[in-house]
């Protein structure tokens, strides 16, 4: 598995503290081989034509924005990331359950 590269982007606020805790949790508890950066410039945050903070990239993808998921939530997202690996994506919704990991192949 290659090394996940979470990039969370946010301002600081409450739910940018907490999306960036429930992600970290998260890879923690799957044993992810990952790297967590947090962008805080707004003109990099710009790069990523995201308008709501805070903001959760995974390997150049965006993976959601405005809100942190639970933590159950997060960890279903990271083990679909992980588990997709490789994948193209083609927009729809993953069969398992509705939320589109980005990697899927249906």
């Amino acid at each position: 598995m290659k090394k996940m590269i979470i990039k969370v982007l946010w301002t600081g606020c409450p739910k940018c503290k907490l999306l960036y805790t429930t992600v970290e949790d998260a890879a923690k508890k799957l044993k992810l081989e990952y790297e967590i950066i947090k962008i805080e410039d707004m003109q990099e945050i710009a790069k990523y034509d995201v308008m709501a903070m805070p903001a959760l990239i995974i390997d150049d993808m965006l993976v959601l924005a405005w809100w942190s998921p639970e933590p159950d939530e997060m960890l279903d997202i990271l083990e679909d990331i992980s588990s997709h690996e490789g994948h193209e994506c083609c927009g729809g919704d993953c069969e398992s359950g509705g939320w589109c990991c980005g990697w899927c192949n249906h």
